[in-house]
């Protein structure tokens, strides 16, 4: 008989104690079927939190689902990485680490952003991005490509925002606040169709990578969720599985298969539901306690009544939010959510500075400049360090330009060449 799995109280109260837990066996499989050729994906299953030490193992997965060409796409899946770990101090211990990651993500989102549209290209990507780190999760995403948890309780949770405006009624109030313009494609006679668009560009969503050519109210800051549990299935995939499939119906096409067949089946299942309308990709990725071989075929009939054991919910700042909260009570805890588009309040109140040189690094793009060449998120234009006290973390120049932009105050968008 297999030994029953191990409850996630038991699991944190070993970790709390130092008592060495097995890390568990993490499995994927991919399948995708192409439109337009605009989807990527990263699969990264032998990072390192400290080089060459491979009990310091994590893995990456993601999504990158383009519009309007495949060049932002591309950008983010050759950066997006680079960027996000380049925020996480050095010679921090892994608790410290994977509290460090939410605003590392955001930091990265933001970074790979600014740095392709500095090359003046105009198209712009989602993002879906999911780092497993033992049995912590964390994902953090931008548009309405989607990542869902199926756990071994038979639970399946949503861990992502769609960013869709049509959907997403906080978001259109964003874009509007900010200077856009939120409507419906006008079309001969003055019907309106299509879904919800902003304007200028007519881009559906509100969140992405990219999008030059774009009002500066489409952000790149994502959502970002981080949890424990003790095993289960992610999906994470682009809108052509979305639009046609529901989580659940996705979870139920799988379920019990091994991941490299799981995830043909479910590009199998939306094709056959829908047909091919767009670009469709999937990732499935299994997290496995190590004293099982697979997971389970079927939901467990039984769930434990646990709940807020230990740690409650626990948070990073004052501004977690706790909407959406997971269902999967004794199988999964939510360690983080936040999904603002205030820079201000995703970045944290510490100022890193190099103690030998004495300089501050922007919090955004992880470069040393004296205090006198930036501003904190919260100053004003003409800030002077000595007639106000600094709140918020450092930004360089043009970092801070950007986060104006972003809330509707100046426009940071480098020219493009026609």
């Amino acid at each position: 008989m297999k030994p029953p799995l191990v409850p996630l109280a038991t699991l944190l109260g070993r970790e709390l104690r130092n008592v060495k837990v097995e890390k568990p066996f993490v499995k994927f499989g991919q399948a995708a079927l192409a439109k337009k050729g605009e989807d990527y994906f990263l699969i990264k299953p032998d990072c390192e939190r400290v080089p060459g030490n491979p009990e310091t193992s994590f893995s990456v997965f993601a999504i990158f689902d383009g519009h309007n060409g495949i060049s932002a796409a591309i950008f983010a899946k050759e950066n997006l990485l680079g960027n996000v770990l380049s925020a996480i101090p050095q010679g921090i211990n892994r608790e410290e680490w994977l509290q460090a990651l939410p605003r590392a993500l955001v930091a990265g989102f933001v970074k790979t952003d600014i740095e392709f549209q500095q090359k003046g290209e105009t198209s712009g990507t989602t993002v879906t991005f999911v780092v497993i780190d033992g049995w912590t999760v964390t994902v953090a995403s931008v548009g309405d490509s989607r990542c869902i948890l199926d756990t071994q309780g038979g639970v399946v949770s949503l861990l992502t925002v769609d960013h869709r405006l049509e959907e997403n009624a906080e978001e259109r109030e964003r874009v509007t606040a900010s200077g856009g313009e939120v409507g419906r494609l006008n079309v001969f006679g003055g019907n309106e169709v299509g879904p919800l668009r902003c304007w200028p560009g007519g881009l559906c969503l509100s969140r992405s990578i990219g999008d030059t050519d774009v009002g500066e109210f489409i952000v790149p800051i994502p959502h970002v969720k981080q949890l424990s549990n003790s095993g289960g299935r992610l999906i994470i995939a682009s809108d052509g599985i979305w639009d046609a499939l529901s989580s659940d119906m996705a979870a139920n096409s799988c379920r019990g298969l091994p991941a490299e067949l799981a995830a043909k089946l479910v590009v199998k299942e939306a094709l056959r539901s829908r047909g091919l309308k767009d670009d469709t990709t999937c990732l499935v990725v299994d997290i496995i306690p190590s004293d099982q071989p697979v997971l389970p075929s079927t939901p467990m009939k039984k769930q434990n009544a646990l709940s807020s054991f230990l740690f409650g919910k626990r948070s990073q700042t004052s501004t977690n939010k706790t909407t959406n909260k997971l269902s999967a009570v004794g199988v999964v805890e939510e360690l983080f959510e936040e999904g603002s588009a205030m820079l201000a309040e995703r970045l944290g109140k510490d100022f890193p500075m190099n103690k030998n040189s004495g300089l501050f690094k922007c919090a955004v793009c992880q470069v040393d400049q004296p205090p006198a060449e930036g501003l904190t998120v919260n100053s004003g234009p003409f800030f002077s360090p000595a007639s106000k006290p600094w709140e918020g973390p450092f930004l360089c120049t043009n970092c801070r330009k950007k986060k104006d932009a972003m809330e509707g105050k100046r426009s940071s968008r480098p020219t493009v060449l026609a």
